[in-house]
């Protein structure tokens, strides 16, 4: 066996003859790579066998490897389930992973009476149905505006009465059948979700029968106004049909998987055929594919991107025989609850279909590859300008950002953004609820959290805290900081970099909102660039990304203790008002709820008064689902597993 070090060395020895998991640390104690075996002790010793070391990736990996665990499970399946798990958690360098998996977008029917339809990239287990995932979240609004003209549905978030005196704009375009107002009976709306929910799973043809059923009764009924709106709606969807690419004439569900790659990058394309129909495709990216075969890919990715699925197609079609088919296909029958088949097809129309889709991941990881050389490239070239203007000598690697958000003094918080390179680290970003601050006071606030910020990387630099979760992001000294704000903000970094021993050693400047000036600590006039400045333009995107994580935050924050911003945007409600408001109700969902004469119950509230407030609530909640609802291409259903949102906050 190859040398090792001596904790290691002792572990392997201990290692049980024993299905389970196994985590492998660096130095630093960061997981670096997780594995599963059905033979703990054979699996991970053969790591360092001279053998092993034939392989680059083996070789690599040994090398850093300082510290060895386990976990042990009862089967093999159990040990697959938990070390995808743990794959996602600690997104180790070494492994195969999905890039960016926890945000892709999904298309949620809410658990409700009258279900609303929106996208979502939170997944909670409360019964609702989810359809993807998707990896454009564009192509999913303009899929969802389609589906919304065939299948009407509500977006807005207010509680269903059917008393509602008047409906929103969306029924005046035939776009909600407003059940607000009892337009619609809660079985006849819940018929319409249900024919989304099985044009979404491939199942048109019989969307289409029940439609031609239901214009039949309807005309019997003399219903002649419902009979030509399920018509034009039949047409539509016909037309839509139209257009979906008939692959087989057989009635399987299947996923079509396909892998392009070079030196450094991975790409998997997935096609979704539904009844014989090819309904949709999305691509994937992988990371950490650089030394991996084609085998361990396709293995990593059924993995991950099944995990969080409740359902699975009868057939998945694979590029490449993979030595464990049978541990996954058992894993996959109990997700799917039915027999699940693990094929590599070698003649006929299915490898036709799968050299189809390996064509078009290829043509993806190209234009991928041209659209990151090109960002690179702007990217560098901004770097470059902006260690001119600034007089660095170097161009800046890391730089962050920072900004505070309040509403008069109310739920204060602060964000950190992180460009490496020119491009977003969001595995750094941090978020800060602010402690020691009475009231609205910017320039304290900033001093908080640049303070909390440094302490932890000195704490970092000290040893204090190895092995910690993202110590790494902590520990980095960053090369600039960009604050969102004029002189003041910009002294009181400078102030908290002296505490630490890092003036001179980390450049600072603001960035003014209102004349997008750059305030640069001791020159007397703030900088200008032309509008057009690479530079200027990647300066924006860090402030305004700042501003939007701070925001979103806050707002957050806000929501959680009732008080809504929008409360602050009514016509005649000031703070006395709105406070009188809150007291009544207690939150900004029950004065959403509560009618004209509830609202002239509280003090200063008359009944025009009360009119422009109920107005202006529900106008703005259909503005609101408006924003956060949105459309999505006919494909693949999938269920969530588990609420795996990032843990983005700060924590001290």
């Amino acid at each position: 066996m190859v040398p090792t070090v001596e904790a290691v060395a002792r572990k392997l020895e201990a290692l049980p003859h024993h299905p389970g998991v196994y985590l492998m640390r660096n130095a630093r104690g960061e997981v670096i790579y997780v594995g599963k075996a059905i033979d703990l002790a054979q699996r991970v010793r053969s790591y360092f066998h001279r053998s092993s070391q034939e392989q680059p990736k083996v070789r690599r990996l040994v090398r850093e490897i300082a510290d060895l665990e386990w976990i042990l499970t009862d089967s093999e399946v159990e040990a697959l389930i938990l070390e995808a798990n743990l794959i996602k958690r600690y997104r180790p360098r070494y492994n195969v992973r999905l890039k960016d998996d926890k945000r892709y977008p999904y298309l949620q029917i809410t658990a409700e009476p009258f279900p609303r339809v929106r996208i979502t990239r939170r997944f909670v287990r409360d019964g609702s149905r989810y359809f993807g995932p998707y990896t454009s979240t564009s192509a999913l609004r303009e899929s969802l505006d389609l589906l919304r003209h065939l299948f009407p549905f509500r977006t807005c978030n207010r509680t269903i009465t059917g008393e509602d005196r008047r409906a929103c704009l969306y029924d005046d375009l035939h776009l909600c059948p407003a059940p607000c107002i009892g337009a619609v009976s809660e079985a006849d709306y819940r018929r319409t979700i249900g024919e989304l929910e099985r044009f979404l799973e491939g199942e048109g043809e019989s969307v289409l029968a029940a439609l031609r059923e239901q214009i039949e009764q309807a005309a019997a009924a003399l219903q002649f106004e419902r009979a030509a709106l399920l018509r034009d709606r039949y047409r539509a969807l016909q037309q839509v049909m139209e257009h979906q690419a008939i692959i087989s004439t057989a009635a399987l569900n299947q996923d079509v998987i396909a892998i392009a790659r070079d030196e450094a990058h991975a790409c998997v394309e997935v096609f979704f055929v539904r009844h014989g129909k090819l309904l949709g495709r999305e691509h994937f990216v992988l990371e950490g594919a650089a030394y991996a075969d084609e085998e361990e890919m396709v293995r990593a990715f059924l993995q991950q991107f099944y995990t969080r699925a409740s359902t699975v197609p009868q057939e998945i079609l694979l590029p490449e025989q993979i030595a464990e088919a049978e541990v996954l296909e058992s894993w996959l029958r109990t997700r799917r609850g039915g027999a699940v088949y693990l094929r590599l097809p070698q003649e006929g129309d299915e490898a036709r279909l799968l050299q189809m889709a390996t064509e078009n991941a290829a043509e993806t990881l190209r234009l991928l590859k041209a659209q990151w050389a090109l960002d690179k490239h702007r990217a560098e070239e901004a770097l470059e300008t902006l260690a001119q203007v600034l007089g660095l000598e170097r161009p800046p690697v890391r730089i962050e950002g920072y900004d505070i958000s309040t509403t008069q003094g109310v739920e204060v918080v602060g964000s950190m953004v992180v460009f490496e390179h020119g491009v977003p680290r969001k595995s750094d970003y941090r978020r800060f609820r602010i402690r020691t601050v009475s009231g609205q006071d910017d320039f304290a606030s900033m001093r908080e959290v640049l303070t909390r910020r440094f302490a932890r990387w000195e704490r970092v630099r000290r040893g204090e805290l190895k092995g910690t979760r993202g110590s790494r992001s902590w520990g980095a000294r960053p090369d600039l900081l960009l604050i969102d704000g004029g002189k003041g903000q910009v002294g009181e970094a400078l102030a908290v970099l002296r505490r630490f021993g890092l003036d001179g050693k980390v450049a600072v400047i603001g960035l003014a909102k209102r004349h997008e000036a750059i305030v640069i600590p001791g020159r007397r006039a703030p900088l200008r660039l032309d509008p057009t400045s690479p530079a200027l333009l990647l300066l924006r995107r860090i402030r305004d990304e700042a501003h939007r994580f701070a925001i979103t935050y806050h707002r957050q924050r806000r929501r959680k203790r009732g008080l809504a911003s929008v409360l602050e945007e009514i016509p005649g409600i000031g703070p006395v008002r709105r406070k009188a408001l809150l007291r009544h109700f207690g939150s900004l969902e029950a004065i959403r709820r509560a009618d004209e004469a509830a609202l002239m119950a509280v003090p200063g509230i008359s009944r025009s008064l009360a009119a422009v407030v109920r107005d202006y609530l529900r106008d703005a909640s259909a503005e609101e689902a408006a924003g956060e609802a949105a459309p999505c291409r006919p494909a693949h259903s999938r269920y969530n597993e588990n609420d795996t949102s990032p843990q983005d906050e700060e924590q001290l």
